[in-house]
């Protein structure tokens, strides 16, 4: 696993710039802003041709990869298909993920589907076994990690997600602190909120979560029924300045992926101010 001396700044897919152009020309972009690294957008489909996974393996020695699994995923679908095709998007991320170079991944696990919470857990626990097991079968050596999600309706609160850590050596959380914010209709935005999300962390898990941290921020706009959609930070209320504060003073390490509409623009600003602290 890879080892981390600092928090990075990285984007959620190739930077806008880019426009059309190849991972050759966002990584080239990335440099020129100074940014960190990217999280591979596999959100539609886990596709990357073997050129591209070799390249991006290639800048992983000196840029910072994660991924993001499709959306299509269910762990608690009540179609046994929908499950195992669920399961097999998960484990096909992480293994193109790692053949391009990247330390870690993240999915939406769930949705609640009208079950209780308890139940819920122990379906997404059993899947999540499986696809442990197959990954250390397959000698795939990422990180997995569920993503806290921003509606009461997904499973995904970071009770449940910091719970199934405890119960697997390769599990971690990815925090998206934009989804905490809006779940709770704008709860988790003061320094103290955001201290305590970290402290439970390393109480709870152990310091190594907070030394392989991944995590996402954007701005967001919500409802009293939680997440509607991704902002610019400066269009939102979302407090990005104490949670900056809050990560430098746990001294996190790992990476922070910006998942707002302006994605680069966002990232600099973060680790701009970041590094101003």
């Amino acid at each position: 696993m890879k080892e981390f001396d600092r928090l990075n700044f990285i984007t959620a897919g190739m930077p806008l710039r880019t426009g059309k152009g190849s991972y050759t020309e966002a990584f080239n972009i990335l440099k020129d802003m100074n940014l960190d690294g990217m999280e591979l957008e596999f959100v539609h489909g886990v596709r990357m041709n073997n050129d591209a996974r070799v390249f991006v393996k290639e800048q992983s020695k000196d840029f910072v990869i994660t991924a993001h699994g499709p959306f299509y995923i269910n762990l608690n679908s009540k179609e046994e298909e929908k499950i195992e095709a669920s399961v097999q998007r998960i484990i096909d991320t992480a293994s193109v993920a790692q053949q391009a170079g990247a330390f870690s991944i993240t999915y939406h696990a769930a949705f609640y589907m009208g079950g209780d919470k308890q139940t819920v857990y122990n379906q997404v626990k059993t899947q999540t076994k499986r696809i442990v097991d197959v990954l250390e079968h397959e000698k795939i050596n990422v990180w997995v990690r569920p993503e806290t999600t921003g509606k009461a309706t997904q499973w995904g609160d970071l009770d449940e997600i910091i719970n199934l850590s405890k119960e697997f050596e390769k599990v971690l959380p990815c925090v998206d602190f934009s989804h905490l914010h809006a779940r709770t209709a704008g709860e988790y935005n003061t320094y103290d909120e955001f201290s305590r999300v970290l402290e439970k962390m390393g109480n709870e898990i152990g310091q190594y979560a907070l030394e392989n941290f991944h995590g996402h921020l954007a701005g967001i706009e919500y409802t009293a029924k939680g997440e509607r959609q991704h902002l610019n930070l400066k269009e939102s209320d979302m407090n990005y300045k104490d949670l900056l504060k809050a990560l430098k003073e746990f001294n996190v390490k790992g990476a922070i992926v910006c998942e707002s509409p302006n994605i680069e623009d966002d990232c600099k600003l973060l680790k701009e101010f970041y590094n101003s602290l």
